[in-house]
């Protein structure tokens, strides 16, 4: 062990863990090293200041657990401490693990006490108290792991890499420091001898960022099951179906070019019952329709009543492909995303940079929807009421509804369909009093196409029936209640309409895969963390009571601690947790476009194979730092096109009814028309 260990560290690890040349047999999980003393009557050595924390970890000596040998099944026996010490990367220094060696006295066979077969045996708990994720060379600390998992940008491996070294080298610093001051003062003292000091040890690096990535997707792996079970045990009565192609460019390997779609079902408070690669839409979505559908049957839950989609919503003559394709539910009703219904008629518009394409689009909005009458008069009183304490002299309805903005709209009004007729009616006349000259600019340009618009609208009259809400389907859930200042009670409303949840879910969905590329495997483990946290974080979002006060992702730690809670109390320790039912088999991201393409993903964990592609990490894979800006040449809109994010239009965050249009503008513009104005008044 010797060969393994500092050598600051070997003698007081020594003396901690034998006695007599025997290993101590009361041991502790773990050991903190001697401290410098507070003060020297002679040259202090650097042993004490450069000394790291030690981990035991021997579950067969320290709980005198039984863990017996999976190929004969028979008992394992101590066979004595591992030779081998590890290295361990912390937040800002690294700590020492040594461990033990089982054996199996029957098949000769030997085992540690930190591989996967010995800690499976153990308790959940116990199980948790081994927090390292082991490499092939290093070991990590589960807390540096943790800074990865919430995939935000500029939350890259990069980033991390770079804040380790910064914490490593500052506290390795501060502890040169503490020694060379103790020495300064012998050497600056009386002194018959020259005072000769002893250079400090070598510090020891931080490992690369493509390291961090690689640790991280081991870390992934060993919650695999899990993830899987929570995804698969998702359901709702309002679904969204919708496809893009941001992330497909990012998959690497011999995966590389398969993938031209990625299609995502969600629910109704935006969560992702799954999500997979194809090769193509239509009938390459058969499998995951299905697998959806068994799902419900399985579990026993109502089938959902509502499913909104960009295309497919209908057919003049017999059942869609849509129809067809969810046949186990009759009952469903399928609607067209009225975000994609206004977005074809605006493409009949000649750009829409034009001055008159907000006060279009915002007049399409009121032709489609109306206010709840009820919730705009309780809102217009609590505006009023806010207006005359703050002295605003001569209140007028013009003035209270100027001052009444979109947010407080959306969160506190309900809107509805106006119809069929009604809506055909009210979208003619706009086309009518926008087209020909009345919709020219200053500079002579119309807003219209005529006989583009002409054609687009006589193609999708007959898709306003598909845009319109379903009689007795509730669209909007009651998430809290607002009490002004005056005492008016306001209630906050969530919608469910449409698709702009998965919309945003897609905006999002660059963030979840690190870099510019990835292979099979470490794509897949992304694409599931990421999936796993945004449908808690929606979960937790759509819950109209208290929050739980622990923030975290790990359902198994959770679930173990109700189980015994209910034991011991009769209660639930987190209340808000339900468990995840059994994964239901169903393929989900790469996994769904290997069993396409005849190339099957085979992830065993612990085999060299699937360490070789977990630390297969792309050049790409590894984001570039920024570069100072500060002494760099060039123009500010070189700078912001190179270095600034680009976001794809008609992207929002969840809870919004519908995403913004060309150049981010809502589809009720960006006048006040969305409001509380009629389409009369155009």
């Amino acid at each position: 062990m010797s060969k393994t260990l500092p050598l600051q560290d070997q003698r007081w690890i020594a003396n901690t863990l034998f006695h007599s040349g025997k290993l101590r047999p009361d041991l502790k999980l773990w050991y903190e090293p001697p401290v410098p003393a507070l003060i020297y009557h002679q040259t202090p050595t650097p042993d004490r200041f450069f000394t790291h924390r030690l981990m035991v970890w021997m579950p067969y000596h320290l709980w005198k657990v039984r863990v017996f040998c999976p190929d004969c099944g028979k008992q394992l026996t101590g066979y004595g401490v591992h030779k081998r010490s590890r290295k361990v990367l912390d937040i800002d220094r690294y700590y020492l693990m040594v461990t033990e060696t089982l054996r199996c006295t029957v098949c000769s066979s030997n085992y540690l006490s930190t591989s996967q077969t010995v800690r499976n045996q153990l308790d959940l708990p116990h199980q948790k108290m081994f927090r390292l994720i082991l490499t092939r060379k290093y070991a990590c600390d589960i807390r540096v792991i943790r800074l990865l998992r919430d995939r935000t940008l500029g939350n890259s491996p990069a980033r991390l890499a770079k804040q380790l070294k910064e914490n490593h080298g500052e506290e390795w610093l501060n502890r040169v420091a503490h020694y060379f001051g103790e020495c300064a003062e012998f050497v600056d003292g009386p002194n018959l001898l020259p005072v000769v000091c002893q250079q400090p040890p070598k510090h020891i690096d931080v490992p690369t960022s493509r390291w961090l990535l690689s640790v991280y997707g081991m870390d992934i792996l060993t919650r695999l099951d899990h993830i899987k079970a929570s995804i698969t045990s998702t359901f709702g009565s309002i679904l969204k179906m919708d496809s893009t192609k941001k992330i497909t460019k990012k998959l690497a390997g011999h995966g590389r070019g398969t993938a031209q779609w990625v299609t995502s079902i969600g629910n109704e408070v935006g969560q992702i019952l799954n999500s997979v690669l194809t090769v193509q839409e239509g009938p390459g979505l058969d499998s995951m329709v299905s697998g959806v559908m068994e799902r419900y049957r399985q579990a026993d839950v109502p089938p959902p009543v509502l499913l909104y989609v960009d295309c497919g919503c209908c057919k003049s003559e017999g059942p869609s492909k849509l129809q067809t394709r969810f046949a186990a539910w009759p009952d469903l009703h399928i609607r067209l995303d009225i975000w994609h219904f206004m977005r074809r008629l605006a493409v009949g518009c000649t750009t829409d940079a034009h001055t008159l394409y907000p006060a279009f689009m915002g007049s399409l909005s009121a032709c489609i929807f109306e206010w709840d009458a009820g919730d705009l008069t309780l809102l217009r009183q609590a505006k009023r009421e806010q207006l005359r304490q703050e002295g605003v002299p001569g209140i007028t309805d013009r003035m209270v509804d100027m001052r009444i903005g979109k947010k407080e709209l959306s969160r506190y009004c309900r809107r509805r369909t106006r119809g069929e007729e009604a809506t055909i009616k009210l979208i003619e006349q706009v086309l009518q009093t926008l087209g020909g000259a009345n919709g020219r600019d200053l500079m002579g340009v119309p807003l219209l196409d005529d006989v583009r618009m002409e054609h687009i609208w006589r193609v999708q009259k007959h898709h306003v029936r598909c845009i319109q809400d379903v009689p007795g389907v509730r669209l909007y859930a009651v998430v809290g209640t607002t009490t002004t200042k005056c005492g008016i009670i306001l209630t906050k409303y969530r919608c469910a309409r449409g698709s702009t949840s998965l919309e945003s879910f897609h905006c999002h969905l660059n963030r979840f895969i690190p870099g510019t590329s990835a292979n099979a495997l470490n794509f897949q483990l992304y694409l599931l963390e990421g999936l796993n946290r945004w449908n808690q974080d929606r979960g937790t979002a759509a819950v109209t009571s208290t929050p739980s006060a622990y923030l975290t992702y790990s359902g198994d730690v959770t679930q173990s601690i109700n189980n015994n809670a209910l034991k011991l109390f009769g209660q639930a320790f987190v209340p808000t947790f339900r468990a995840p039912s059994q994964y239901t088999g169903e393929l989900i991201g790469v996994d769904y476009l290997l069993s396409q393409t005849g190339q099957p993903l085979n992830v065993i964990p612990g085999s060299e194979e699937t360490d070789n592609m977990l630390e297969d990490v792309d050049e790409g894979e590894e984001e570039e730092e920024e570069e100072d800006e500060g002494f760099q040449e060039g123009c500010g809109s070189c700078m912001h096109a190179r270095n600034g994010q680009s976001r794809e239009p008609g992207r929002v965050s969840v809870g919004a009814e519908e995403p913004a249009l060309h150049g981010h503008r809502k589809p009720d513009g960006e006048q006040h028309c969305c409001s509380v104005a009629e389409p009369d008044g155009l």
